[in-house]
Formats: C-alpha cells, structure tokens, sequence
C-alpha cells in the first residue's frame, strides 16, 4: 500500500464517495427480506479475528434456513462437527466482533450482517438446531448490529452458478493427496477413505 492510500483519507482519493443509497440500505436488524434470505440460505462464511488481530474466515452449510432468526436483532448459528480446531470458537471467546456473508444458490446477491457474538451450549437453544437426530455441540448467538444486501457483481463476475464455470474435479489433487505433500509420512489414499468415510456416517 502506498502511503498516499494507507488512510481512509487517501483511499478516497482513488475511490469516489459512495453514493447516497450504499448508506441508506445499512439496517441495524433483520427486516422481512434479510429474514426471508436467510431462511433461503445453506452456506454462510463466517469471519472472526483473534484478540492479536490474526483473521480468520470459516465455512458453514447445512439444510436452507440452518441459521436461526430468533429475533430481528438475533441469529442462532450452529456448530457441526469438524475437525476439533475451534479456530473460529477460540476467537470468539478472545475478540466477540464478526462478519457473516450468507449465499443463496442462483442469487447472484449475498447478505452481509455484522454484530458481536457468543458461545451457547443450553440445550433448550441446541434442540431446535438438531439435524437427522443429533443436536450441535454448540451455537453461536449473534447479536446483530448492521444488516444488508450486496449487489451481484462479484458473483457475476465470478459465474459462480453457471454450471459451464464448473471444473473438473480431477484436475485438482484430492483432499487426500494435498495433505500427502504437505505432511510428512501422510497417506493420500486414508486419509481419502476416512474423509469419504467421515462425510457418509457423521456430517451430525
């Protein structure tokens, strides 16, 4: 960065001033059509920081409306099982503030929401997060301070759902044999079988 753009000062002599709308359409709740979305939406991107500042940004899916709307100011988020890092947890006990991007699959818009949250393990809160028989070990309670509706754009860009953008999957190396190169002594072909194996008897 350079020093004419390492303030906000300087970034607004290359970008222009948002227009009136950009601020108009910040919320600070969730309306009938920030709900309604969010009912609609299998996978959120998580972003948390570390009380260091270290970022983090985290993958969440589930059946659509996996996210609970308790109120207009409050979100439920479950916790499946995964692989035991608890990044996202660890920095939410030290540093509450994160930043939630819900998809919904043929929208090319997504829903940001911002606010401060907590780790919740009361039953009666888990119960009605439970998938195929089996609750979450936890959830994350969100207080919510800023809602809105992001333009398209990117995802259009992106052809994000277009299914002509779709790779082959062989073309990338499996889960498996990306672990075998960076971990030394890893086998590709078990550790393959125990994720397919992982994925088939406990997504819950």
């Amino acid at each position: 960065m350079s020093d004419e753009t390492a303030n906000t000062a300087g970034l607004r002599t290359v970008y222009r001033e948002p227009n009136e709308r950009a601020a108009l359409k910040v919320l600070d709740h969730l309306d009938v059509h920030c709900r309604r979305f969010i009912a609609l939406s299998p996978f959120v991107v998580l972003s948390t920081t570390s009380a260091q500042g270290r970022a983090d940004a985290s993958p969440r899916g589930d059946p659509p409306g996996f996210v609970a709307v308790t109120d207009e100011r409050t979100l439920l988020i479950p916790d499946r099982p995964g692989n035991n890092q608890i990044d996202s947890l660890r920095n939410i006990a030290e540093h509450p503030h994160v930043g939630l991007l819900f998809f919904v699959p043929g929208m090319n818009e997504t829903l940001r929401v911002k606010g401060t949250a907590e780790i919740v393990t009361d039953a009666a809160l888990l119960e009605p997060l439970t998938v195929r028989g089996k609750p979450p070990v936890s959830a994350l309670r969100v207080a919510v301070s800023e809602a809105f509706l992001h333009c398209g754009r990117a995802l259009i860009r992106s052809r994000l759902w277009e299914p002509a953008a779709q790779i082959q999957r062989s073309s990338f190396p499996t889960y498996g044999q990306v672990l075998a190169d960076q971990i030394a002594g890893a086998n590709a072909q078990a550790i393959d079988q125990a994720e397919d194996e992982a994925n088939r008897t406990r997504l819950y």
